[in-house]
């Protein structure tokens, strides 16, 4: 066909045929480079605090009854141990702090009174029921959605109470999946994957990194969840002994490496683990040492979950189309193929 002819059809419209169906393209697996540089993350986070005044006469507020925490004590705690347990790797900016003088609504519409919650805690009454938070609310409320979409926050943070009703970490967005909760309903318009962290106020850091590390455990399952056999490294990384006899590793988040039981981090028995070459990743060396609950706090929960979190892998190089930094997968849901 001649040149001119070529430009008559173009300009015309002449001799079009149908269009082709758009296809949506899976994404390509990433080419494996040793070289590949580590990905350092920064999270922006909004910091939501619920933290109804009690009496109104003294000014006193929920997270100021004896025993409780202060929330921006909490906030610097946690974010230092995610940071420096990580090598600097993962990191979370707060880009606004908004303090509600309010109980947030449950999924019908109803709030506690300070009074009513009052009794709810010393026992005088049952939690309300159905205990669960209204999340949508939420998203409305603090305009979040519009923020994720401009790019302007990254996660959400909520610090409430005991029976306010939150998931410890709950995802939405487009194509949201299990993070130790169901993915948030009616997201799916959302063009990013989010993460809304549930914080209490009447626990401590180790309980934040409870709940964090419960979330580690959801996003490298997804992510290592097209790998099968020993390329699964992430079902490598959380073998235990009483699973895996003779082969323990770093153990989960509620059975370290000796745990009979969950939450049996104090266990004194000694096992043999490798849980000391995983400092060696991506070029083990088979370290296989015998170790016992000292290694890991002896029951603090806090030291445990620092312990477990320290010899997650954070080394450049890429392996079966997975980065030897896991934090970037850790604390960025979109670099998750689903």
């Amino acid at each position: 066909m001649s040149l001119l002819l070529k430009l008559l059809r173009k300009l015309f419209g002449l001799g079009k045929s149908a269009p082709e169906p758009i296809v949506d393209p899976k994404p390509a697996t990433p080419v494996d480079n040793p070289n590949e540089p580590t990905q350092l993350t920064t999270n922006r986070v909004l910091l939501i605090i619920y933290d109804p005044i009690m009496d109104a006469a003294t000014g006193q507020k929920l997270s100021q009854r004896p025993g409780w925490n202060n929330p921006d004590n909490l906030t610097v705690g946690f974010s230092a141990d995610i940071l420096e347990n990580s090598y600097g790797m993962a990191r979370y900016e707060i880009i606004e702090r908004i303090e509600v003088n309010e109980f947030p609504a449950k999924k019908d519409g109803f709030r506690y009174s300070p009074s009513l919650y009052l009794d709810v805690i010393t026992k005088v009454t049952p939690p309300y029921e159905p205990q669960d938070v209204d999340y949508h609310a939420i998203l409305e409320d603090f305009n979040i959605v519009e923020r994720i979409e401009k790019n302007e926050i990254d996660e959400v943070w909520v610090f409430a109470f005991p029976y306010a009703g939150f998931y410890e970490s709950i995802m939405a967005g487009k194509d949201a999946f299990w993070c130790n909760a169901p993915p948030l309903t009616g997201t799916s318009h959302i063009s990013r994957r989010f993460v809304i962290m549930g914080f209490s106020y009447e626990r401590g850091v180790g309980e934040m990194l409870e709940a964090f590390t419960h979330r580690v455990e959801s996003h490298m399952e997804r992510t290592f969840s097209k790998t099968r056999g020993e390329a699964n490294l992430w079902e490598r990384y959380t073998r235990y002994d009483k699973k895996n006899p003779g082969q323990a590793e770093m153990g989960n988040v509620h059975f370290a490496p000796n745990s009979e039981k969950d939450y049996d981090w104090a266990n004194p028995r000694f096992t043999s683990s490798n849980c000391y070459d995983w400092y060696n990743f991506p070029y083990f060396r088979g370290d296989i040492r015998q170790v016992n609950a000292s290694e890991w706090g002896n029951g603090d929960i806090r030291i445990h979950h620092q312990w477990w979190l320290k010899h997650i892998p954070h080394v450049a190089g890429r392996l079966n189309g997975v980065h030897n930094n896991w934090w970037q997968y850790i604390l960025d849901p979109n670099k998750i193929t689903v």
